[in-house]
């Protein structure tokens, strides 16, 4: 919850507002940051940083090549919640947000509240109780070289049907909706402004529980898989190829799953 508290830290120029319904961070929350801080450093290379003051517990930033690249907190030794990635969506106003998500049949669990000096956020669950976050404010994750490994390049919300939570999106963030599937699932694709920005694909009702998933590039989703293993997380889904690219299902060693995706050239 405390991915966007406190100042940048790096002396980096934070960008301007993306469109609101795109993706513009992504945030973990687990039991243990010194050993998460150790797996994906391990796996991404990535660094890390404090940001300064935060009320809401230990916080740091991941860092590729001194650019933000994604938020871990800590939760709350008490807190007997899982450990999960969270995509934060853009947003105008994130009180008028807020307002929608009640009236579209979601939930809010933290906010609206001011996010130091840089924003607002709202933490809510969508109808059928995937987590997503609502940020407003200037954008969070700084310039980088496209697909680079090691940074969030697609999230997916996977859901038990797809049609079902496409009527809250669309209602709180305008989404031109675009579908595609085939005999094994139905995906619909996420468009702001004419360009794709996320998915929504059905999984069934043997879903356990709804959730967003991040993407994060890899050089080479073969070798990153083993890794994952080697590190103490999981294989879920084994390497495989699709229209997108190489990809394979992973966990990190708390159980939060994320994909890795070898971008198709």
């Amino acid at each position: 919850m405390t991915e966007v508290w406190g100042s940048s830290g790096t002396g980096e120029e934070e960008g301007p507002r993306q469109a609101p319904g795109t993706p513009c961070w992504t945030g973990l929350l687990v039991h243990d940051l010194e050993a998460t801080k150790e797996f994906y450093g391990a796996l991404f290379g990535w660094s890390y940083y404090d940001p300064g003051p935060r009320h809401l517990g230990p916080y740091v930033r991941a860092t590729l090549g001194g650019r933000n690249v994604a938020g871990i907190g800590e939760l709350p030794h008490d807190r007997q919640l899982a450990g999960s990635w969270t995509t934060y969506l853009a947003s105008d106003d994130a009180d008028v947000c807020a307002e929608w998500i009640h009236c579209a049949g979601g939930t809010v669990g933290v906010g609206p509240l001011a996010a130091e000096r840089t924003g607002r956020l709202v933490l809510a669950a969508d109808p059928a109780g995937a987590s997503f976050g609502v940020w407003q404010g200037q954008r969070l994750l700084g310039s980088r070289p496209e697909r680079t490994p090691g940074t969030p390049v697609w999230h997916e919300l996977v859901t038990h049907d797809a049609s079902v939570v496409l009527k809250f999106y669309r209602a709180l963030f305008g989404y031109e909706a675009k579908a595609a599937g085939d005999m094994d699932c139905e995906t619909v694709t996420l468009h702001v402004g004419g360009q794709p920005v996320a998915a929504i694909r059905s999984a069934g009702p043997a879903l356990r529980q709804p959730h967003w998933m991040p993407y994060f590039e890899a050089a080479d989703v073969d070798a990153a898989s083993r890794r994952v293993t080697e590190l103490g997380g999981r294989v879920v889904s084994a390497p495989q190829e699709t229209p997108a690219g190489r990809v394979a299902t992973v966990t990190d060693p708390e159980g939060s799953a994320f994909t890795l995706l070898r971008t198709a050239r």
